[in-house]
């Protein structure tokens, strides 16, 4: 790791040793910082850099260098407690050598310290004072100071070491950003024609053939998903401010003297998330999305059997976002029930105001450790060591838009549908209230 110092370290830097001049008299002081980060025991492979000096004397020679520090040794490493001092030199010279500049700089008695941080050498901390020695209250003010850069070093490198993580991260979003905006683009050509493909399907299809409720299903979905893609649209050129909570309307300004968290619910950007509930019936939901799911539990060899009974009561939610829900819901009871399996849906279930939907499976069940952390984005439990794909997103979207519609999520595992449970597949049951109208 390179050592770096910033311009406000080199600031820090001078200002300290200003105070050194003006408060004791130092003619010189110098702050050396290492090429790089090396380990006490290998001080003698140490490569010195001067970064800042005081008084700014003229041009800094490599011979300079050599004046001013001393043999470095084991005992320097002993801490910053530890001072070297170098005796002044002889007075016998003759006028002419006296007042050079290297004599006037480097004569005196000279204090050594090390910048030392868990046992790796940072750099070094040099100050002159020609004209007298250093006495022991001064030396003690000079391992302050010491100490100051110490920390001032150590926090000066975690801020450059995060300005080049965040730099990363930018550069690595950027490149993210362009490789959605890319995949976005290529994905609405063959949406286009899938929903093209189904409308053709649904006109050559005579009316009561079975297959044109498919063709009908392949145009819904069409639509949702480009509807979907209008949203991803949206979600990849958010910025911070158009996810921060919008501030109270009137002119007051509420201080609140506790600290809060921000928020993790992250917003959802789905079909009709957001939008105030209205009025609607279940059997309108979930017809159309049982002709999709009745295909799919004929392909995977699934029994799939629903109950809705007629003259249901409506129910006050989202429709789009219901539809969300219960698509996600039941995709995942077809997904996680092996082959040869059943999935039972059930509406008309009552509660104090409440309308509920069971959507029951005979699937290996969710364990009673997992089942504490249903809802937790990105938590899969067991369910990740198996080979069926999934993020744990799903029913984390599922339970805050029922959250939002003010209902309700149970989830019970053994399933509560005795008639489709099995004595090896205890199976699950997602159980899901909504407010009824009048209710």
């Amino acid at each position: 790791m390179l050592s770096t110092a910033s311009s406000e370290y080199v600031a820090l830097c001078r200002e300290q040793m200003a105070l050194l001049a003006q408060g004791l008299g130092a003619s010189l002081s110098i702050v050396y910082l290492t090429q790089e980060l090396v380990e006490a025991s290998s001080i003698s492979e140490a490569k010195f850099v001067p970064i800042a000096v005081y008084p700014e004397t003229g041009l800094w020679q490599e011979s300079d260098k050599k004046k001013v520090l001393p043999n470095l040794n084991q005992k320097l490493l002993t801490g910053v407690q530890e001072l070297i001092s170098v005796p002044q030199e002889s007075k016998g010279r003759d006028e002419e050598n006296l007042h050079s500049q290297d004599e006037y700089l480097f004569r005196g008695d000279q204090i050594v310290l090390p910048l030392v941080h868990e046992n790796a050498i940072m750099g070094l901390f040099v100050t002159v004072r020609d004209d007298r020695a250093w006495k022991d209250s001064e030396k003690d003010e000079i391992e302050r100071v010491a100490r100051t850069l110490v920390i001032a070093c150590i926090l000066d490198r975690r801020q450059a070491w995060l300005r080049s993580e965040l730099e990363k991260q930018q550069i690595l979003q950027e490149k993210q950003q362009d490789l959605l905006d890319n995949l976005l683009h290529q994905f609405r050509n063959p949406l286009t024609a899938l929903r093209t493909f189904g409308k053709l399907l649904a006109k050559r299809l005579r009316p009561g053939d079975a297959n044109r409720d498919v063709a009908t299903s392949i145009i819904r979905e069409s639509d949702r998903l480009r509807e979907l893609l209008i949203h991803f649209d949206e979600a990849i050129n958010l910025t911070t401010a158009d996810i921060v909570a919008p501030k109270l309307p009137g002119d007051k300004v509420l201080v609140n003297a506790a600290v809060q968290q921000p928020s993790s619910e992250v917003p959802l950007l789905l079909p009709g998330a957001g939008e105030e509930g209205s009025e609607c019936y279940l059997e309108d939901i979930l017809d159309p999305l049982l002709i999709s799911a009745r295909a799919i539990a004929q392909e995977r060899g699934l029994g799939l059997t629903a109950e809705i009974p007629a003259n249901l009561s409506p129910v006050n939610a989202n429709f789009k976002a219901l539809r969300e829900v219960l698509s996600n819901i039941i995709d995942n009871a077809l997904k996680y029930t092996p082959a040869g399996g059943k999935v039972a849906i059930t509406v008309g279930h009552e509660k104090d105001g409440f309308q509920g939907i069971a959507i029951s499976d005979n699937g290996p069940g969710i364990s009673q450790m997992d089942l504490k952390h249903i809802g937790e984005r990105g938590y899969r439990g067991a369910q990740a060591e198996t080979e069926i794909p999934g993020t744990g997103l799903g029913l984390t979207i599922a339970k805050q838009l029922i959250e939002q519609m003010q209902g309700e999520i149970q989830i019970f595992s053994p399933a509560l549908n005795s008639a489709i449970t099995l004595s090896d597949q205890p199976g699950t049951t997602f159980l899901i209230w909504l407010p009824s109208v009048g209710g």
